[in-house]
């Protein structure tokens, strides 16, 4: 159950960490941000960024094998990281329609698949 919790909190933070990194990027694109300043738009992203660690420090921490979850660190590290992959290529795809995968994106999908076996071996 403790892996089942870690892997969906994970998620949730990552759909956060997407919007907060690059979510602005897209309100650019759309006029919403374009004249406001940095500093706007770096607390904007920090406010969505907030709501990322509130996610990923649980997941994290009912995770961790030190605590009694399921995963070492490198195994964390290695499922955020595939998390993290796959909800940017499906925001990006959602929220910025022009970006295109290619066969070396595939590929490279392929060999982060192959570091979590061998991580998990």
């Amino acid at each position: 159950m403790q892996g089942f919790q870690t892997i969906l909190l994970l998620l949730t933070s990552n759909i956060f960490m997407t919007l907060a990194w690059y979510g602005h990027l897209r309100l650019q694109q759309a006029g919403i941000s374009t004249h406001w300043p940095l500093i706007a738009v770096i607390a904007f992203s920090w406010g969505i960024a907030f709501i990322e660690y509130c996610f990923a420090v649980p997941a994290n921490r009912i995770g961790y094998d030190a605590n009694g979850g399921p995963f070492s660190l490198v195994q964390l590290k290695v499922i955020q990281e595939i998390i993290s992959l796959v909800i940017f290529t499906l925001i990006a795809g959602f929220l910025f329609q022009g970006q295109s995968l290619h066969w070396n994106h595939l590929a490279a999908f392929i060999c982060l698949v192959l570091a979590v076996y061998f991580v998990f071996k």
